[in-house]
């Protein structure tokens, strides 16, 4: 296993990361601010559900998802932790929170162009469910790549499989995910796509059948997550019960680096494992150690002597192929 202090580079030598994509992109570091904008979500307000998704307790996802401030403060408290930490002058708005793309159109213009304002942000990434992008958001993003902004649209998928996404009462199907990716790549606009490992009822076959699906669907981006328990969430009594069993590092590790190696290489990974803070972490302690899972992940590629599209198979290619 090679040395600590190597790990990260080679991790990025082995996958085709988003930091080395910007890197590559601008001639410098470039790093996404999380930002929350005070959007809901439409399986929580009661359009589509309420109480959301089974495993959805927001404050996982974002540290501001108590009243936040207002984006400004959040650019500029985030840039300035992140400039001192990494050395990074240029951002991405992630607008991360919940649904960034559920309101009416002059609302999510306001708040995008808070970020944009900014002159040390180049763009956006919005994360938003497959079924909350209609044709004027679209059209809006597609406005502002056209004015040389780094735009990514992130779909929170999270499988394939429809029963398991009705089994987490996600409230979306993968057929929403299809007319969401296509509509935005008839705009240009790039799309990431985010899958959780770990979810009820799936295994290793699921994570990689998801991953094939996607790509046959064509996409530009992947986020992979761990599922993990987080306090006030029907998972957590799921979990409590004895009727939700959460992945071992060992297993999340290893199904990891089956998609990474049947990713095509000209895929980035934004990121390929989410943390949660220890104060609301039920299960399972280690996706509360960010490190601890890169390195594995790295050394698990290290020791198999594979990268990223390494085993890429003709039936993805042909699917890949179909779409191009």
């Amino acid at each position: 296993m090679p040395p600590p202090q190597a790990q990260q580079r080679i991790l990025s030598d082995r996958v085709n990361t988003f930091g080395q994509y910007l890197l590559n992109r601008y001639g410098q570091r470039v790093h996404k601010l999380a930002l929350n904008a005070g959007f809901t979500c439409p399986n929580r307000d009661g359009t589509k559900g309420r109480g959301g998704c089974t495993f959805c307790n927001n404050v996982s996802f974002s540290p501001n998802a108590k009243e936040p401030p207002s984006i400004a403060a959040q650019i500029e408290a985030g840039r300035a932790v992140l400039a001192k930490r990494t050395g990074a002058r240029r951002f991405m708005a992630y607008f991360q929170a919940y649904t960034n793309t559920y309101d009416p159109i002059d609302a999510l213009r306001e708040r995008y162009d808070s970020a944009l304002v900014h002159p040390d942000v180049i763009g956006l990434s919005i994360g938003t469910r497959p079924d909350c992008v209609p044709e004027p958001v679209l059209d809006l993003l597609a406005r502002y790549r056209a004015r040389g902004k780094e735009i990514w649209l992130e779909l929170g998928l999270q499988s394939a499989d429809d029963s398991t996404l009705e089994r987490v009462n996600r409230g979306h199907t993968f057929a929403d995910y299809q007319r969401a990716v296509q509509a935005a790549h008839r705009r240009g606009i790039p799309v990431c796509a985010h899958l959780i490992v770990g979810l009820p009822g799936e295994g290793r076959e699921h994570a990689i059948e998801s991953l094939e699906r996607v790509l046959g669907v064509g996409v530009e981006g992947l986020k992979l997550h761990a599922l993990h328990v987080v306090r006030h969430t029907r998972l957590a009594i799921d979990w409590r019960r004895g009727h939700y069993q959460p992945l071992a590092l060992e297993d999340y590790v290893a199904t990891c680096a089956d998609i990474i190696e049947r990713t095509p290489p000209e895929v980035t990974f934004h990121r390929v494992t989410g943390t949660a803070s220890r104060d609301i972490l039920l299960a399972p302690d280690w996706c509360s150690q960010k490190w601890a899972v890169l390195n594995g992940i790295e050394a698990e590629l290290y020791r198999r002597g594979t990268r990223q599209g390494d085993l890429i198979t003709p039936s993805s290619c042909r699917k890949l192929a179909s779409t191009a």
